[in-house]
């Protein structure tokens, strides 16, 4: 009887996993395993690395209770790789057959390849489009947009699909999507769970073995399990769907959640299905619970975008995160880490994320990353800070996310022009402008809002690859209306701006 170890990672745990669908409980072994070098290859948020690892142990029991033998190795263990846990469980069980489901991220795809064993590597079924579908439907295409692909993932699966047409008439109800919030809203908060036995020994680990990774630990309130996962899911589409899609880009000083989900952290580990999250939407819809605009906004998320950034992530190859289209050098700013800035709307973002390990996809995208674009950071150093700090970022769905959406360093892989804009969007958007340091009116002078002047510093320093940009032309016309003092003061701002960045000044 030849038996095979069965490699799950941190990021797999889900029962019908075509590794484990493969194997059998009578003879293979499963093999799980917190490793250092999981641990340190970015400085995770001490959230994310507990989340993970209590769920792992969670899954590990669900397992044993299922009949399997689960060979779980936990930290602090003296293993610094995942092919050295398979080497030693190899040796421990006199085998050399290793059964794996395809590892999301490159750097443990190539780890994997160099480990001295037989490994037969399964495709990961859980998603929806397979990466040699993708390839099929990129071939021939000039440019790779998620809003056709995601018309085709609409048709595929029949989600939101009348027949042959879109649910309501239209594919993309995005224009209802942009409404600012309210103090006078009524906002659900997320499902919160009590840590059990498991996961408190979790947190004592991460307490004594990670004590200078970044974020607070706890309060911790992740679901670590299956049936907890199905819980805020359920929880999300009765509480906070119906108005998810009108507010899902608003911001509000204090509330960190608004009408979001916070499944993607569970999705993203395997205790969630997609197509099965954007089944439970469409029955609200159908069911007249919800409205068309907030279930398309929810299911274009998962069955549009989070289809689309995985197949950009193979798509691309392992040199993706490199990507510096813009040629951007500057280091990150040390109040990314410590949230110590004037900037109200920036200090918020970052206070939260260390904080809750997460913050919603506007925050992501029109602070964090539109500051980092328009001061010229580099786009390795912004991609390892959103992969380390977020409970949800893996590098399949982080990388295109920031290295292509919100940093343009891909140069247009993933969207058609740069998410770049000033102070005015996040006032719009936002009431963090009310209470800040700097004034969101003022475009440039001492006092100024910091986006204001970056924001035109940004467009002139790279006028030569955007100014025919279709999408952007308008801006360049606005800027030669200006008067020349007037541009003058607003570039003088913004080079004194970056001056400060470069000095480590506070801003």
């Amino acid at each position: 009887m030849v038996r095979r170890l069965v490699l799950v990672l941190g990021d797999q745990l889900t029962h019908g996993l075509s590794a484990l669908r493969a194997a059998d409980p009578a003879k293979d072994i499963v093999v799980m395993a917190e490793v250092a070098a999981e641990v340190g290859y970015v400085a995770h948020h001490k959230k994310k690395i507990a989340l993970i690892f209590s769920a792992m142990r969670h899954f590990a029991q669900e397992l044993r209770e299922a009949g399997w033998q689960v060979d779980y190795t936990e930290l602090p263990a003296g293993l610094t790789s995942m092919p050295e846990a398979l080497l030693k469980a190899a040796e421990q069980h006199g085998t050399d057959q290793v059964l794996t489901t395809q590892c999301g991220e490159w750097r443990l795809r190539e780890a994997l390849e160099a480990c001295p064993l037989k490994i037969s590597v399964l495709p990961d079924e859980r998603f929806i489009h397979s990466s040699v579908e993708f390839a099929t439907w990129a071939e021939g295409r000039k440019q790779l947009r998620m809003e056709y692909f995601y018309r085709d993932m609409r048709r595929k699966t029949g989600i939101l699909m009348d027949g042959d047409q879109p649910a309501g008439g239209q594919w993309n109800y995005d224009k209802d999507n942009r409404k600012p919030g309210a103090r006078d809203l009524f906002l659900p908060s997320p499902e919160r769970h009590d840590p059990d036995a498991i996961t408190r020994d979790v947190l004592d680990m991460v307490t004594a073995f990670c004590p200078d990774n970044p974020g607070s630990l706890t309060p911790f309130w992740f679901a670590t399990d299956r049936a907890g996962a199905e819980q805020s899911a359920a929880h999300f589409m009765k509480e906070a769907l119906p108005d998810f899609g009108a507010y899902q880009d608003a911001m509000l000083d204090g509330e960190r959640f608004l009408y979001h989900s916070i499944l993607s952290i569970y999705l993203n580990i395997g205790l969630l299905d997609p197509l099965d999250l954007c089944r439970q939407a469409e029955a609200e819809y159908r069911a007249g619970r919800a409205p068309i605009n907030s279930v398309e906004g929810f299911v274009r998320q998962i069955l549009g975008w989070r289809e689309f950034v995985r197949a950009i992530y193979d798509h691309q190859g392992p040199d993706y995160t490199a990507s510096n289209f813009l040629e951007a050098q500057r280091a990150l700013p040390a109040f990314y880490w410590s949230a110590e800035t004037n900037m109200a709307c920036m200090r918020a973002a970052v206070s939260q994320t260390l904080e809750e390990a997460y913050a919603h996809h506007i925050q992501r995208l029109m602070l964090t990353g539109n500051f980092a674009l328009l001061a010229g950071i580099d786009p390795h150093q912004v991609h390892e800070w959103y992969l380390a700090i977020y409970a949800d970022a893996f590098e399949w769905v982080e990388a295109p996310n920031v290295i292509g959406m919100s940093q343009f360093a891909d140069g247009g892989v993933v969207g058609s022009k740069p998410y770049a804009a000033s102070g005015a969007y996040i006032d719009r958007m936002s009431d963090h402008c009310k209470g800040c340091a700097y004034s969101v009116k003022q475009k440039s002078g001492e006092g100024a809002c910091p986006f204001n002047p970056l924001y035109w510093h940004f467009l002139i320093r790279n006028r030569e690859r955007f100014e025919t940009n279709p999408r952007m032309a308008q801006m360049y016309r606005t800027w030669e209306r200006m008067d020349e003092t007037r541009r003058s003061e607003v570039l003088t701002s913004g080079d004194k701006i970056l001056r400060k960045l470069d000095a480590g000044d506070r801003l």
